[in-house]
């Protein structure tokens, strides 16, 4: 058998607290228990819990992303010819359109989602070359961030276990986040 996981607690070391797999909101809360900012993503919210527990210094915080302009945003009608303005989001205006230009199967992965945030004065045609250009590469596996460990675990035991049902996966799922790293 292995030991159990220990109750999220100021008692812990940065040490055993990497050890274990936390949601985002039990690592939150001990944030806010030990007067620590519980904001950013949980990689952060983890490294500073872990630095507060060893009596260490805060993290350096990473460089903040570039601001993004505030401009305005795309509104209807659309066509073709209409230019993607700085900051544009990936709005209900820009999925209507693509669903109209490519059809019901349109939906912003992370293809889109990059094309819109990176390609200001491009045009909304070339926004639907690009998902047509991109579909083969869509189509193939993608790696799963590391902050996805859920979403991570259970493709790969999906690999491993090809005809094993969601509640068989759950309860592996359950039984490896109960589990030290180590």
């Amino acid at each position: 058998m292995w030991e159990s996981r220990p109750a999220p607690t100021p008692a812990l070391t940065g040490t055993e607290l990497l050890r274990w797999y936390w949601t985002l909101a039990e690592l939150s809360a001990l944030a806010r228990e030990m007067g620590l900012s519980a904001g950013g993503g949980k990689a952060a919210v983890t490294a500073r819990l872990a630095a507060a527990l060893d009596g260490l210094p805060a993290p350096a915080a990473p460089a903040a992303p570039a601001a993004r302009r505030a401009g305005r945003q795309l509104t209807a009608p659309v066509t073709g010819a209409t230019v993607i303005p700085p900051g544009q989001r990936c709005s209900q205006v820009l999925r209507a359109y693509f669903v109209r230009e490519i059809g019901p199967g349109f939906h912003f992965d992370a293809f889109m989602r990059d094309y819109v945030a990176q390609h200001a004065g491009h045009t909304l045609a070339e926004a639907v070359d690009h998902w047509h250009a991109t579909r083969a590469r869509a189509a193939e596996p993608q790696e799963v961030g590391a902050q996805f460990e859920f979403n991570r675990f259970l493709r790969a035991w999906h690999d491993r276990h090809p005809d094993g049902a969601r509640a068989e996966a759950l309860e592996a799922w359950r039984a490896h986040r109960a589990r030290p790293r180590d």
